[in-house]
């Protein structure tokens, strides 16, 4: 039963390194194409550019948590 342990452990220390590099790439990825946009909106606007909407932001998050659970039910067995 102790054999078991070291390699329950593996497998989750694999999810949790594969999930904290797929975040942080995703991460990367967004925050890299967001301010390429808004420098071309200041560049066209002369000034700041602006303000995500509230609105979208709300959506964006409750988008984020539908994926999280998505990949948390891809966890579970099939029926």
């Amino acid at each position: 039963m102790n054999k078991m342990i070291p390699s329950d452990s593996n497998w989750k220390t694999r999810a949790y390194v594969v999930g904290v590099l797929t975040g942080a790439i995703f991460g990367l990825l967004s925050a890299y194409l967001y301010s390429r946009a808004a420098e071309e909106n200041a560049a066209q606007t002369g000034g700041k550019p602006q303000q995500i909407p509230t609105w979208t932001m709300i959506t964006m998050a409750g988008s984020a948590l539908a994926l999280a659970r998505q990949i948390a039910e891809a966890g579970k067995p099939r029926k």
